[in-house]
Parts: structure tokens; sequence; C-alpha cells
């Protein structure tokens, strides 16, 4: 199918701005170009609105918790007013509390402290590592062929697990393909199976809405970072007792009832597991994108939902490209599309694309190495390594056509420039492009 069937403007349906949308970098090969940020899943850019949050928070940036001034008051609501937020953002239930991290990989490492000794926790292979590594007493479930094969392998594993408390850990969107999981029917054989659930939401939470009660999930846990909020706050969203019940998660100020001589007395809720002066603006941040996208849900959801089939018709017309997938290629999908091409490297594509048509896309496994290979091994493909292109807010119909463009004169003619490896990367061999002047 021809690209060109699916004729989107560019400003089709109203979304949030971002903050970059008209960055001009230059290029290897002389002169500048619009760059196209298509690597949305690694890290977003910063809304609009959340840079103008930012700037009129600053002028009142105090401590929080312990400070008697008015700018330290005005911070205290602040902070404390975004857990309601998340709360409301993620649909949770009556009870759930909101503990701020730095990000998801923070949140889960969190969690992972806090399950009760002895807790049987199962989790898909196929995970990011930030879902897959901090865990004790794990199960490992092979990468499933069908929704229904996750469900039913689920099933299984939590039926083979000790007595005792059980955790169940879900991905809402696939990582490397974008693909979505089933997670109220994963829920539902958990809470069967007299087991808790965690959802990574990380690169579902931008781009679909979350409801914790209707999905029937204990914890989710996400990342400001890929939220368009790029202060350093992310969340662990959830069920109180094992946070109350656990050490705290770090040792410090705002953490603690009392310290004497003998003994430390914890406080409970939240603050047990925030030691130390929060970050404030952070959270500030995630809080204004989530009330942004909270209103604005229709609208990103047929523009990623436009620009992905034209991304992806695309890419179908390039010879020797095999398209990445869990559960098949028809299946339900965020903005994320990761592929290889026959007989070129992802690397060298990834370096040339960037530094001949400032496209910034993202290549290798994609902190997933289990799942990757497993998915490269699926689709025949000849490379170790993949590329990993993820639309959003800012991508608009000329990136995506101009990837596509891109990739196909790479295939056809190869890179104007020469390349070398360094470091097991790929780079001009000559590079003279000028850095910007708040570099040293």
């Amino acid at each position: 199918m021809s690209s060109a069937v699916i004729d989107v403007p560019s400003q089709s349906v109203a979304v949030p701005g971002v903050v970059g949308s008209g960055l001009r970098v230059p290029l290897v090969t002389g002169g500048t170009a619009n760059y196209a940020n298509l690597d949305h899943a690694a890290s977003a850019p910063c809304l609009s609105a959340v840079r103008d949050a930012v700037d009129e928070l600053l002028p009142y940036y105090a401590s929080v918790h312990r400070g008697a001034g008015f700018a330290s008051q005005v911070c205290t609501r602040v902070y404390e007013g975004a857990r309601q937020v998340l709360l409301d953002f993620v649909g949770a239930r009556q009870g759930d509390e909101v503990v701020f991290t730095r990000n998801t990989t923070d949140a889960l490492n969190l969690l992972a402290s806090a399950v009760p000794r002895g807790t049987s926790v199962v989790v898909f292979d196929t995970v990011h590592h930030a879902a897959l590594l901090p865990w004790r007493n794990v199960r490992r479930i092979p990468a499933p062929e069908t929704p229904a094969d996750a469900v039913a392998a689920l099933d299984a594993a939590l039926a083979e697990c000790p007595e005792g408390p059980r955790l169940a850990v879900l991905t809402g969107a696939c990582n490397v393909t974008g693909e979505l999981w089933p997670v109220a029917e994963l829920a539902r054989v958990a809470r069967r199976r007299g087991a808790r659930t965690v959802l990574d939401a990380a690169q579902l939470a931008p781009h679909r809405p979350i409801r914790l009660a209707e999905l029937d999930v204990d914890y989710a846990a996400l990342s400001g970072h890929k939220l368009y909020a790029p202060f350093g706050a992310g969340a662990l969203i959830g069920r109180a007792d094992w946070l109350n019940a656990a050490e705290p998660h770090l040792a410090g100020g705002g953490a603690t009832r009392a310290v004497n001589e003998r003994a430390v007395s914890w406080t409970t809720g939240p603050e047990r597991h925030e030691a130390g002066s929060p970050n404030t603006v952070g959270v500030h941040a995630l809080a204004t994108a989530c009330r942004t996208f909270a209103t604005r849900w229709e609208g990103v959801v047929e523009h990623e939902s436009s620009l992905l089939g034209r991304l992806r018709a695309g890419l179908a017309e390039i010879p020797g490209l095999r398209e990445l997938s869990l559960f098949g290629t028809g299946h339900d999908r965020v903005g994320v599309v990761s592929f290889t091409i026959d007989g070129q490297d992802p690397g060298l594509i990834a370096a040339a694309l960037s530094a001949e048509h400032a496209i910034g896309v993202r290549d290798g496994l994609f902190c997933a190495h289990l799942g990757t290979k497993n998915l490269l091994a699926r689709a025949g493909a000849d490379a170790e390594r993949a590329l990993r292109v993820s639309i959003g807010l800012g991508t608009t119909t000329e990136h995506v056509d101009h990837l596509v463009e891109a990739l196909k004169s790479l295939v056809s003619d190869g890179p104007a420039a020469t390349y070398r490896q360094v470091d097991g990367r790929w780079e001009p061999t000559e590079d003279h492009r000028p850095l910007p002047p708040f570099l040293p």
C-alpha cells in the first residue's frame, strides 16, 4: 500500500504543543535541516504547558514540608496537590497512594524492595529491564505468541508458585513494538490465583488513558520523561499496605517521625519512601503534563493513530524491511515500530539518518535484550540489533515522509558520508557540525 493513500495534514487535530518543534540541526553534509524527533519512546520532548508551569513556579522555589515561609508553603501545596492529580490520571481507587520517584525504574525498584519476604514474582521475559531485573524469587515466562497465550501462560506460572504472597509484573505497551498487552485479562487471572499485579505503564501512559480501578491492577509505575515532563520525576501508585510495612526506600529526613539515641520511628504513607528534599519542580511538571493529557486524549490518540498508519504504510514499501511483532502486525499498538532491513547494519542506518537527514531514531536492543532478541529471531532477521521509530505529539506527516524517503535512499544508494565505529557505535569519519553554544 502506498504511503500516499493515507493523507493526513500535519495539523489535522489539536494536540498539545511541545518545546523544540522548530529545532534546526546541522548536517554532516553541510547546511541545516528541521529536526525530526522519532525517538519519543526513549524520552519525549517537553510540553509547552509544562515549560510554562515550571517557569511560573521557579520564583517560588523553596523547601517543602519543613519551611515556614510563604514560598515554602506554596511549594508544599504544589507538591502535595500533585498526588491527587496523579491518582485521577491513572483512575486509582480510594485509598491508593502516590510515591514520587525519579522514574519508572526507580518506582519498580522501590516496589521490589517493599514486597513481603518470600513473595513469588512472575514476569514475562519480553519486558523492559526495569520490569525484569529488580525482583527476587522471580519466575520468567517465555515470550507468548498471542494475547490468549499470554493469559494462559501467566495462569499456569502462578499456579506453580508456592503458597504465600505473589506478584505478577505486567506491561501496558511493549517497549520494542508498542503493542498493547491484555492487561485486564492478565489482572483477572492474577486475582483468581491470589496474586497482586504491578503495571509498567511507562510506554502506555503518554498514549492511552489508564484506569487502575477498572483494570483491577494493584500498582502502576510511570515516568515523567516519557510523559513530556523531562524534569526527573516519576511515580509509583497503588496500595499502601506493603509500602507501609517495608523499610524506607531511602533513610533520611522527612521519612521519620522521631529519632533518639536508641531508635528511629518511621512515618507511614508516601513520605516513608521520599526521604530528603523532594523534586518539587519535577513533580509539578509531571502533574501539569497529566492535567494536560486528561483533557486532550481524543486528539492525542487520533494524531498518533493517523501518523502510525502513514508510517507503517511507508515502511512496507522498503525492500527487505522486516517489522518486529509480538502478537502479529495487525495487533493494536501505540506509535512505535521496530524493524530490520536485510543486509543493512541498524547502527549505521541510525547514524546516517541523524548525520545526513536530521532524523533521530533508536537502534539496539532497547533495554529489553531478551525480548528484542526473541522478536528478531521470529522475524528471521539477519541482524543482532534493530531500528525503532517512535512518534509522538511533535511528529508531523513531513517527519514521517522524510524518514521513509531517507530510508529508501540509504538502502538503494548507501550513505553519502563515510562512517567508522567507535566503541561499538557508528559515527561520521569527519564531523565538523557545530555544537550548540551552551556546550563547553
